[in-house]
């Protein structure tokens, strides 16, 4: 018997990286799954996004463990079209008891050059995003009387670092949701928490957009190059984490034990909360 048996769980940005560890991780804890993800680039940004292949392989994985999974594209931006996919699993399922609020993207650019579209994607879809699925998913749980939501936020919803305006911006705002959704909906019998990860070896991280930016000094850098600096980034030296690191965090947020935690963030940063105030 799973911890998460009879149990569905919802994650957005579930094509690839941390979305795929945590879907296979509440797959294996015994959750069906519903996943979605954009599957199209983006004009700002300087690393490819999820293809439908990738959601097609993470489907197949959580198919392996013996548990059903949904999957669509969608647009986290899009407020009515995160609305009819939770009908849609709703619908499918008959209930939503869990939402990872994950999908998120990064990019580059300093205050006074990040902008328009940039400033819109990554906000539109790190912080709009997360509050489109809160919403929406909240309603079905608001009537189940019981849910579980986390968030994906970062190290740098908690820090800053320089050229990285409409990120840190947006991941800032993550956890401020977070905690005002947490107020909103305890008398639901809903928590509400944030993760905050390092840097984790997934695409968003592994790209030659990043390695390129935090080695402007090198003509051709490599992962191993950049690792040089993401590992000042956090206090343990390492410097990439695994995302199966935090999808066991999520899968104890999610679980029995974590009834009466609820409007937290969860550092999952290799020691970078060492740094911070509170």
């Amino acid at each position: 018997m799973g911890e998460l048996d009879g149990q569905v769980a919802l994650i957005t940005g579930g094509a690839r990286g941390q979305g795929r560890a945590h879907a296979v991780t509440l797959a294996r804890a015994g959750a069906d799954i519903a996943l979605c993800d954009l599957l199209a680039d983006m004009g700002t940004l300087t690393y490819p996004l999820a293809s439908a292949e990738d959601l097609d392989e993470t489907v197949a994985l959580v198919e392996k463990e013996g548990r059903r999974c949904l999957a669509g594209q969608l647009d986290v931006r899009d407020s009515g079209a995160v609305d009819a996919f939770v009908a849609e699993v709703d619908g499918s399922f008959g209930r939503i008891d869990i939402l990872l609020a994950n999908a998120g993207v990064s990019g580059g650019h300093s205050v006074y050059e990040v902008p328009d579209a940039e400033w819109e994607d990554i906000c539109g879809t790190n912080l709009t995003g997360v509050f489109n699925a809160i919403r929406a998913a909240s309603a079905v749980m608001m009537r189940q009387r019981s849910g579980r939501i986390v968030a994906t936020s970062s190290m740098m919803g908690r820090m800053s670092s320089p050229n990285l305006a409409a990120y840190v911006a947006s991941k800032w705002g993550v956890i401020g949701l977070v905690k005002a959704s947490a107020q909103d909906l305890a008398p639901f019998g809903i928590t509400v928490n944030a993760v905050a990860p390092g840097n984790i070896a997934t695409p968003m991280v592994v790209n030659e957009g990043l390695i390129r930016a935090v080695r402007p000094d090198l003509e051709n850098p490599t992962i191993e190059d950049a690792s040089v600096v993401l590992q000042m980034l956090h206090v343990q030296p390492i410097a990439l984490l695994q995302p199966e690191e935090v999808s066991e965090v999520i899968l104890f947020l999610v679980g029995p034990q974590a009834t009466h935690i609820t409007g937290a963030v969860i550092d999952i940063s290799a020691g970078a909360s060492a740094r911070f105030t509170a």
